[in-house]
């Protein structure tokens, strides 16, 4: 081995944040630099010497495209009889963000980041967003094949069963909505701003079916609070709904 390699190897297992990567990878890196971008927050505002941003946003849209690539091939191989739009709607079950930031959360990628949030102050979907940043980290780092290892050990093998998979609801206010434009039912999400003596800001929801209210929900966000809802709706009428799934 060239005395430089042995030098640079040297040099990089002397930096604390090598064996704590290694430890997570479960194999050994060649450039630490795009693993350490991988965890830098927008809010440090670093910049490269030509004023591009350095962050985990750029590794987190290359992750997410690889991340598509190895779970579509997957799906191919093992459902040799599912028609395009079935294999979509499995992948979108396998990659959604909330199973995305259950993956990074498991993880504990929230423990590598740098940032000047405070750790309370994140959004939900940083766990997710790291998890695909690392994956992008993991293609330039060594290449394909190590992510579509890194995605099997941590994604495939654990996590998913194409059975099961098959019944999963990703999104209630979707198969609500579908169920009622399926069977012509008039429905409304009438969403307002209800703060109460909360400090931060909190939505609260209505929804109605033929001009009847079924279900409330409160939450920090709209897209919450409709998705609460619609969740309290499906039960309502789960054994209709699920009957049409069905058929």
């Amino acid at each position: 081995m060239p005395i430089f390699r042995i030098k640079d190897i040297l040099y990089k297992r002397k930096d604390p944040f090598y064996n704590k990567i290694k430890s997570l990878l479960k194999f050994s890196p060649n450039s630490l630099e795009y693993y350490k971008r991988a965890f830098i927050h927008r809010s440090l505002n670093r910049k490269d010497i030509n004023g591009i941003a350095i962050n985990y946003e750029r590794l987190e849209f290359l992750g997410d495209s690889i991340l598509s690539s190895i779970i579509s091939s997957y799906l191919f191989k093992n459902i040799p009889d599912g028609s395009e739009g079935y294999l979509t709607q499995m992948r979108s079950k396998i990659v959604s963000r909330n199973h995305l930031n259950e993956l990074g959360s498991e993880l504990n990628l929230i423990d590598f980041v740098q940032s000047n949030i405070a750790d309370d102050n994140y959004s939900d979907n940083i766990h997710g967003n790291l998890f695909e940043a690392l994956i992008g980290a993991i293609f330039l780092d060594r290449g394909y094949p190590y992510c579509k290892k890194f995605v099997y050990q941590n994604v495939i093998i654990p996590h998913v069963d194409l059975e099961k998979l098959k019944n999963k609801i990703i999104s209630y206010k979707s198969l609500f909505i579908e169920w009622c434009q399926k069977n012509k039912k008039d429905y409304n999400y009438q969403t307002f701003e209800d703060n109460g003596n909360d400090s931060v800001k909190h939505f609260a929801v209505k929804l109605s079916v033929e001009n009847n209210v079924i279900a409330k929900a409160r939450e920090t966000s709209k897209k919450k609070a409709e998705e609460k809802a619609s969740k309290r709706a499906f039960f309502m009428y789960q054994e209709e709904i699920l009957k049409d799934r069905e058929n």
